[in-house]
């Protein structure tokens, strides 16, 4: 059984910086894809970055330039490390570990941007 535990989120000013961790129990973890997706109240879950399993990053428009996604194999980890935030991005942070077989959860960590 995978789990996955967000932590990092929390209350930042505009214009801050904030880092989210996502840390895999289990073994395939480095096989699989880890992606980080949010979701802001009233609107749908959007993906907003992407890491493969041989390092390769993919971004939302919105958020290129400002967050990058990175992950420590040998931690189990993947990290959202975001800057330049803005209230927009104001959201839930959920993780997902999407493998051959299945994909997995975190529970979220809220991030609000707001002075």
């Amino acid at each position: 059984q995978v789990q996955l535990v967000e932590s990092g989120g929390g209350l930042v000013q505009p214009g801050g910086s904030l880092r989210l961790s996502c840390a895999a129990s289990g073994n395939i973890f480095r096989l699989n894809t880890m992606n980080w997706y949010r979701q802001a109240p009233g609107k749908q879950r959007e993906l907003v970055a992407t890491i493969l399993s041989g390092g390769d990053t993919r971004y939302a428009d919105s958020v290129k330039g400002r967050f990058t996604i990175s992950r420590d194999n040998a931690k189990n980890t993947v990290y959202l490390q975001m800057n330049s935030l803005k209230p927009e991005d104001t959201a839930v942070y959920y993780c997902k570990l999407v493998s051959v077989a299945s994909a997995y959860w975190g529970q979220g960590t809220q991030v609000t941007v707001s002075s």
